[in-house]
């Protein structure tokens, strides 16, 4: 699965450019935004004067479909006004995601590196995450506000304006963004649509948007499946996907105390607190570039989820042991079970070449060493040597459910079909790995879904199956009991959704 836990924090409140402050002015509304056949401002409010299985196997889903150019690269040079510039890229990436299908990862990897000052690539990546998340109120804003919808060949108009009320929900200065995203308009060749886009934000400035539902960000079905599975839940959950996430802090405790880390986060400016239930883990609300975290290059700290660093206590392999992380990358997991015990002989697996590169450059920047291998965890001839393990991690592929805000496209992207594949591959995953296990060893099956199908159901289906495997007891740290284990929602302590099972291979 992809671990969002251990992604580089981005700065949700960031600070403007140069032209963010002296953008030139907007423009009053075009008469030519009324034509026929294009969108207009609805009339009733006053103008205003100056957007990895095989063939043979079921595959498992991507996070989106369509042309394997980013559509990022496909469009005209950008302006060289970086504030305008900035607004550009956030409308063409919101389209690009929400219109064709694109990974939002994918777009973005395309569209920072555009930009040298680090201000600028946080500007676009905090008005993008923002206008996704929310996009339940910004959409209903759009509907409220105008005749008519944009249509599909504006989806460029619908992208900025999502990005425009997005700066405001940012509490950005209110009227450079509005002349920034104004002359964006006219960048992406839409200048019959500035006034338009003009008029509505300030209307947003005026008045509150519309109330949105958290939960019509969701697809009917998906929204369906979560409130079926957690009827007393659901709302909440709905909401805390609508909400940003902290940045959650893992220190590197072969380095560095705790208590230590906290002060030098505070002598550097940085406010944070920990939590009870994370022994190496710091919480900072907010975020910001990892340049600013003192001794991140040193190796002293890290990015992951405070739900992801559970995984080393759910798991609790005893010293020394022989560990397998069987879907390895990005590679926070295993890097904090060598951080608590370098002793640990471990195996790091991982089907993507690439993706387990980044693995070994996680290790070198924290000190660590481990076996890395590029293999497919359910082709057990293909890398196994025969010697059980006594822990193994699965991190499994999942619906990436639990995380959606930090992966917001993930809503987007997801169909019914996935949730029956990855159903699938868990199962095959679980069942591969089994006899790798070394009787009275321990499998800890975690997920960051919420979908029981991929979570409690999957364990309740493997041990039916399974006459040497028990279900070993979590405490309260890792959420509610399921039965099968144990269910963290999106938001509570701050965390992401998650689900452990903690597996023992008894001897028969």
């Amino acid at each position: 699965m992809s671990d969002p836990g251990d992604q580089r924090p981005k700065r949700t409140t960031p600070r403007t450019t140069r032209e963010d402050r002296g953008a030139s002015k907007a423009e009053t509304p075009s008469a030519e935004a009324s034509k026929r056949g294009r969108p207009k401002a609805r009339q009733d409010y006053p103008r205003d004067k100056p957007r990895s299985a095989r063939q043979a196997k079921p595959k498992a889903p991507r996070h989106a479909t369509g042309t394997s150019r980013p559509v990022s690269q496909t469009k005209p040079a950008l302006p060289a006004t970086p504030g305008v510039a900035v607004r550009v890229l956030a409308a063409r990436t919101l389209d690009a995601v929400l219109a064709h299908g694109r990974s939002l990862k994918a777009e973005l990897g395309q569209a920072l590196p555009q930009f040298a000052d680090p201000r600028d690539r946080a500007l676009l990546e905090a008005i993008v995450f923002t206008a996704l998340r929310d996009r339940a109120r910004f959409d209903a804003a759009i509907a409220a506000w105008m005749d008519k919808p944009p249509a599909q060949r504006d989806g460029e108009l619908r992208a900025l304006l999502l990005a425009g009320f997005a700066q405001l929900a940012l509490q950005l200065p209110a009227h450079a963004a509005l002349d920034a995203t104004v002359e964006a308009a006219r960048a992406l060749g839409r200048t019959h649509q500035a006034g338009l886009v003009n008029a509505l934000l300030r209307r947003a400035l005026r008045e509150p948007l519309p109330a949105g539902d958290p939960a019509d960000a969701w697809p009917t079905w998906l929204r369906e499946r979560v409130s079926a599975d957690w009827p007393d839940d659901a709302r909440a959950i709905f909401e805390a996907s609508a909400q940003p996430a902290p940045t959650w802090l893992r220190v590197n405790r072969r380095r560095v105390a705790l208590d230590t880390y906290a002060h030098r986060l505070h002598e550097a400016g940085i406010s944070a607190t920990s939590c009870a239930s994370l022994p190496d883990g710091l919480r900072i609300d907010g975020s910001l570039p990892v340049a600013e975290l003192p001794g991140f290059a040193d190796g002293d700290v890290s990015v992951q989820d405070g739900s992801a660093q559970l995984v080393a206590d759910a798991l609790a392999s005893s010293p020394g042991a022989r560990v397998l992380d069987a879907c390895a990358a990005p590679g926070g997991k295993a890097a904090h079970l060598l951080e608590r015990d370098p002793s640990l002989h471990l195996l790091a697996l991982d089907a993507d070449a690439r993706r387990l590169r980044r693995v070994g450059d996680t290790f070198a920047r924290l000190g660590l060493a481990a076996e890395l291998r590029s293999a497919d965890a359910d082709d057990v001839a293909g890398w196994w040597d025969g010697q059980p393990f006594d822990a193994i991690l699965l991190d499994a592929p999942c619906s990436a459910t639990g995380v959606a805000r930090r992966q917001p496209d993930v809503l987007l992207h997801r169909r019914p079909s996935d949730i029956d594949a990855l159903v699938q591959l868990q199962a095959r995953l679980l069942d591969a790995l089994w006899p790798t296990l070394a009787p009275g060893g321990t499998l800890l099956y975690a997920t960051c879904s919420l979908l029981r199908a991929e979570n409690d159901a999957q364990v309740a289906a493997f041990l039916a199956r399974t006459p040497d495997a028990a279900l070993e007891p979590l405490d309260a740290r890792f959420g509610h009991d399921t039965g099968h284990g144990r269910q963290r929602f999106p938001g509570e302590d701050g965390m992401d959704g998650f689900f452990y099972a903690r597996l023992l291979k008894r001897a028969l």
